[in-house]
């Protein structure tokens, strides 16, 4: 067990550092002037997430047999054995797991970058977490209905990213568009912290996948490197899309290419081949492609750093890629091109289920937070930044008072 201690415990590390590096990657990318609010809505979550987790999150999540949620029995970690456990000591799974609660949070405020008040997201965020994302870790790894019906979900295909980016993209809907969206270009302001954040990302999913096989053993391994494979076939997939339709690859596109890739094999990338996280690497950017420059174009809704386009279209794209490759002598489950098809279609009814659940239920919540506080900046805070109005702060007091 002392092997096994040690290797969660790095790997815990590892996915904390994954939500400091999503401040850098959404910081990066977002305006100048709004820089510390984008960082700020992202690593709020390591304090709120942390603390609901302890106090409650893991008792929902991981207690009782319920199909939708747990019970209250492990509140604020009761009788949680830090000594015992199936493997590990459960108090290190539990340790293990709120990591998952932290960077999940985090994504979905991409979304709503530029033009979301801090207390309206903040607020959110925490109901969100009890309403959503503790059900949905109980329904998927907890024994609840999403278990039940045979799907899988080795890191977080259903659980973090399909939640995440699908609620994002509600909440991008109900605030509506960027006062100059369509008006004028987006540019990222500081492309070397995208480049610092996707580094740090990457490196961090190895505990995030390698570490969900919750022992150091040869499963651990082998998700480590379909993740790293399958990361590395995205990021070339979408320089190459660059290159045939724009004539240049992008160094925004080429780290868009890898965190999509990652997402893709996130919830197969203990149950499909090496072999397979080739093509679910190579075959996910196409599609984030298409949605993030086509159809969200023509759609015209505003997710302002693509939380949905990368997260939302990524996860779906592979939870059912791992109904379709999951190969019984990696993970036990038997995947359509294997001749079954009751995983690959208990795949479609999760993805599906995930969508309507979480965006329902995002809906809901800041439907009823808007009935009690406005939740957008006005049109001139808006275009002062939200660094200054939501922080009273600027991230490059130099350039105070240009724009972009």
């Amino acid at each position: 067990m002392a092997a096994n201690i040690a290797f969660i415990l790095i790997c815990s590390g590892f996915v904390f550092l994954m939500t400091p590096a999503l401040a850098l990657f959404y910081g990066g990318l977002e305006r100048r002037k709004n820089i510390l609010n984008t960082m700020m809505m992202v690593i709020c979550t390591m304090g709120l997430a942390s603390v609901l987790w302890v106090a409650i999150g893991y008792s929902l999540s991981f207690s009782g047999h319920g199909d939708f949620f747990g019970n209250f029995d492990k509140l604020f970690f009761h009788g949680v054995s830090m000594t015992k456990g199936d493997g590990i000591p459960e108090g290190l799974f539990a340790f293990f797991q709120m990591m998952f609660a932290l960077i999940t949070t985090a994504i979905l405020t991409g979304s709503v970058a530029g033009r979301m008040r801090f207390s309206a997201i903040f607020l959110f965020i925490a109901i969100w977490l009890v309403v959503v994302y503790f059900p949905m870790a109980h329904m998927v790894w907890g024994g609840g209905f999403l278990d039940k019906i045979g799907s899988v979900d080795f890191a977080g295909g259903n659980v973090v990213h399909i939640s995440s980016g699908i609620s994002g993209l509600v909440l991008a809907i109900v605030l509506g568009r960027r006062r100059e969206y369509h008006l004028g270009d987006y540019r990222p302001h500081n492309v070397p912290f995208v480049v610092l954040g996707t580094g740090l990302l990457w490196f961090g999913w190895f505990g995030f996948n390698g570490g969900s096989a919750l022992a150091a053993n040869g499963l651990a391994i082998h998700a480590s490197i379909t993740t790293n494979t399958a990361a590395a076939c995205a990021m070339l997939s979408w320089m190459l899309i660059e290159k045939l339709l724009n004539g240049k690859p992008t160094v925004v596109g080429a780290c868009t290419g890898a965190v999509v890739g990652l997402v893709a094999i996130t919830p197969g990338a203990g149950f499909v081949s090496i072999g397979a996280s080739f093509l679910i690497g190579a075959l996910v950017s196409p599609f984030c492609y298409l949605f993030i420059a086509v159809i969200k174009q023509k759609l015209g809704f505003d997710d302002a750093l693509d939380a949905f386009g990368c997260h939302g279209v990524g996860g779906i794209f592979g939870g059912i890629a791992t109904g379709i490759f999951a190969d019984p002598s990696v993970g036990g489950k038997t995947g359509l091109i294997y001749g079954q098809t009751h995983l690959f279609i208990a795949q479609i009814e999760s993805v599906l289920f995930t969508l309507m659940f979480a965006g329902v239920a995002s809906y809901l919540i800041i439907s009823l937070i808007r009935v009690f506080m406005p939740i957008r900046v006005s049109q001139q805070e808006e275009a002062l930044g939200l660094d200054q109005i939501e922080h009273a702060e600027n991230a490059y007091p130099t350039f105070m008072g240009m724009d972009s």
